[in-house]
């Protein structure tokens, strides 16, 4: 069992194997905040194993299955280590079953919780980036992406809501099963269950948009997110096709500080359902995200800026695109803000402590403002489409953006990459070549 594969979080993850598909089925009772599970895991070894490690966190496992078999297995701490009874060899598939339940809670972790958190009335899951484990067994690394069936029961006046298609629901005098099939792969901090008294509004769009909210709110919806359409749009536009069926947004009935993604999905606070700017470009930031982060997803958590960056940069070209204000005016502003800064910031391996510092986000968007400048705009939103189309639904690092920006620009601009990624004093900003 080799555990340690990412540095920024090194307790989690197995690189032994890798997971090919997820089926989890939930019980979770609101009142009492607690949740009965089983996860089906199918998967391959890459490696012999006579045992295999899973990532979860503060629940209880009552037994184990490998491939049919019960198996002997150790839980401690967040650490789920299984012992199948006949040793698996390299190029194996198998399945694992793991039976577990308990009160979910989020994982603590150097950045914040994350993870299962109960709501005042209901529940949501916001796993990045070590939250995962808190609701089900996983090889919890981002380089591991599988398809995912969900199934949730819970309290029939309650709504359900998971990655993926609704495919079926059904509903047994007090409870209702809400069963959801996500088929692009996803990383398992993506993977969520949004849990609450749920109204559901449709946005007409290229792209079909769903919107949860509480149904006391509806009126409100066009005020925080009416927009959305023509975001997608643009979006579509500058990033190419959207990655996955549908774009789900929920709006929980409390406030939240940050909003949070997951894959096809976006999670707000009733408090950004507002026309105020800076609530209007996080919900192109989410958007935003299913292209870069959520489709295209680091394999490593180093290389946070492939997803924070570009959202940002996603902020700037929603204003620049809406007849607000130019990107390269706002990356003007931030160039002076963060100038004024320490210059201790290296962008493309920032530590586990700064990884969601806010130089990541502005420094990453500001790389690509430079970038653009350098190369204009048609080599440009061409390397930002061959990126969003060439790794659809994979894992990525830094030296795949920057071999793509030299496949596609046929340039060498290291001296670029070396001054915005590799070093940390702010390089000067240029202005667009004419």
């Amino acid at each position: 069992m080799t555990v340690g594969v990412d540095p920024y979080l090194p307790h989690h993850g197995d690189l032994t194997y890798s997971v090919r598909h997820y089926d989890l089925e939930i019980q979770y009772r609101t009142a009492s905040n607690h949740l009965v599970g089983r996860a089906t895991i199918e998967a391959t070894a890459h490696a012999d194993l006579t045992e295999l490690g899973l990532d979860l966190a503060g629940l209880t496992v009552s037994k184990v299955h490998v491939n049919g078999t019960l198996s002997r297995f150790t839980h401690r701490g967040p650490r789920l280590t299984v012992r199948p009874s006949v040793s698996l060899s390299a190029g194996d598939s198998f399945s694992v079953v793991v039976d577990y339940g308990g009160n979910p809670r989020p994982v603590p972790g150097p950045w914040g919780e994350a993870g299962w958190e109960e709501l005042t009335d209901g529940a949501i899951v916001a796993a990045q980036p070590q939250g995962a484990p808190s609701w089900f067994p996983c090889n919890d690394r981002p380089s591991d992406k599988a398809s995912y069936a969900i199934s949730v029961t819970t309290g029939s006046d309650y709504r359900a809501a998971a990655n993926g298609r609704l495919v079926a629901s059904r509903r047994r005098a007090s409870t209702t099963t809400w069963v959801y099939e996500q088929d692009e792969p996803m990383a398992p901090y993506l993977a969520t269950v949004q849990i609450g008294r749920y109204a559901v509004r449709d946005q007409e769009a290229s792209v079909p948009i769903e919107v949860l909210l509480p149904a006391r709110k509806a009126g409100r919806l066009d005020v925080g997110f009416g927009r959305q359409p023509e975001m997608m749009r643009i979006f579509v536009d500058l990033f190419g096709p959207y990655p996955f069926p549908l774009y789900r947004v929920v709006v929980t009935d409390e406030d939240l500080e940050i909003p949070l993604e997951a894959a096809g999905m976006a999670i707000f606070g009733a408090n950004f359902l507002s026309d105020d700017w800076n609530a209007e470009r996080l919900v192109a930031h989410e958007m935003s995200h299913q292209w870069f982060g959520n489709s295209v997803t680091l394999a490593t958590w180093n290389d946070i800026w492939l997803h924070e960056g570009f959202a940002c940069y996603a902020e700037w070209l929603w204003s620049e695109r809406s007849g607000r204000t130019p990107a390269i005016d706002h990356a003007r502003k931030y160039w002076k803000r963060l100038s004024g800064l320490p210059q201790d910031l290296v962008l493309a391996d920032p530590g586990a402590s700064d990884m969601f510092d806010d130089r990541v986000y502005k420094r990453g968007a500001l790389t690509l403002q430079a970038l653009r400048s350098e190369v204009g705009d048609g080599l440009f939103f061409a390397i930002l489409r061959e990126w969003a189309s060439r790794h659809a639904h994979g894992t990525v690092s830094t030296k795949d953006f920057l071999d793509l920006v030299a496949e596609v620009t046929g340039r060498d601009l290291s001296a670029l990459f070396e001054a915005w990624l590799f070093s940390a004093p702010l390089p000067p900003l240029t202005d667009p070549r004419p």
